[in-house]
């Protein structure tokens, strides 16, 4: 179920700044985005259950769980478009409940699906958009042509936005999100329908804005290439944040390592004498790689890299030894969530 606000189209860009309304600059400490204890409901769908986390400044905080678990709705009060039903989220220290303009001015918002009007074309998208936060109109144009060229706009900039393929909005919706130059990135699938180097340069982006002081929290699906993109990541289940932790931390849990040898018998022969537990050692014959193979349970990377000195000590004629999953995926299929019937 879509835990949006109820519309035919895609979910809206951010709604210009109001000048009219006191605005407050953010503090330079603390973490750029809180959620303390906030609940949002849908009639009788809760959607986010008393979830609290924070997200640092200079990083990129991932947000992983399964589909329906509340992750866009969260977005959408982070970006001051829907308002928790209890607690409260702070952006930059600002709370969007008591001056939504300020978090407005201040966010960079880019939703799961870009909604274009009929009538512009690419390059107006971006001069509508830095209108609407009040850019000053000879810096505007020079911003327009710098975002066109970081995302790869520039063949595109006098077409109709509406035409461009689901890779192509994304990369306009990504220019549009950055066009006021915003402090605070909150980014909703932005991988969704890139290809390969499209994603290569989503990821040069966000690790820019990160290491320019930006706090970036970041949605996806596409667990491998977050893993590359992010320094922390909070698990949400049911509303809630389940675990957190840093990527590095991550390291430090069990997930699966397949060894692959030159000589099944060696390969046999070696986990016997460590007595390592296996499923098995598959023969090259059978496997893809043509080299024998056995995949074993390992606690963290320290007692991986023991395994592989013991290994080759054994005569196992090891060619290959690596984990099976990424860091992040592991974490996720290890969660509640992933092992609930249709989660995968």
């Amino acid at each position: 179920m879509t835990q949006s606000t109820p519309a035919d189209g895609p979910p809206p860009p951010l709604p210009p700044v109001d000048h009219a309304s006191p605005q407050r600059a953010p503090g330079p400490e603390g973490p750029g985005i809180v959620a303390e204890h906030v609940s949002r409901a849908f009639g009788s769908v809760q959607a986010v259950a008393d979830l609290s986390f924070t997200a640092p400044r200079g990083a990129v905080t991932a947000l992983v769980g399964p589909n329906g678990c509340g992750k866009s709705t969260l977005m959408l009060m982070l970006a001051s478009l829907l308002a928790p039903d209890s607690g409260r989220v702070l952006v930059g220290g600002v709370d969007p409940a008591e001056d939504s303009a300020a978090v407005r001015a201040q966010v960079g918002w880019m939703p799961d699906q870009f909604g274009a009007w009929d009538s512009l074309r690419v390059a107006e998208v971006l001069e509508v958009m830095g209108r609407a936060y009040f850019l000053p109109s000879a810096q505007l144009r020079g911003r327009v042509d710098e975002l066109l060229e970081l995302l790869d706009l520039v063949p595109l900039a006098q077409q109709p936005a509406h035409v461009l393929s689901r890779g192509q909005k994304q990369r306009l919706g990504l220019a549009r999100a950055l066009v006021h130059d915003p402090q605070v990135l909150v980014l909703d699938e932005p991988a969704s329908g890139l290809d390969p180097a499209s994603r290569r340069r989503l990821l040069q982006v966000v690790r820019s804005r990160a290491a320019d002081g930006a706090t970036v929290l970041v949605s996806s699906h596409i667990l491998g290439e977050l893993e590359e993109m992010a320094d922390h990541v909070v698990f949400m289940d049911g509303g809630r944040a389940v675990d957190a932790s840093s990527l590095r931390d991550l390291a430090a849990r069990p997930r699966p390592w397949r060894i692959s040898s030159l000589h099944h018998q060696a390969l046999v022969e070696a986990l016997d004498q460590l007595q390592v537990r296996h499923g098995g050692v598959v023969a090259g014959d059978r496997t893809t790689s043509g080299h024998a193979e056995a995949v074993v349970e390992l606690p963290d990377d320290a007692t991986a890299a023991r395994l592989l000195a013991d290994l080759t000590a054994a005569g196992a004629r090891i060619i290959g030894f690596g984990p099976t999953t990424g860091r992040l995926e592991a974490a996720y299929l290890a969660s509640d969530a992933a092992q609930r019937e249709g989660a995968l």
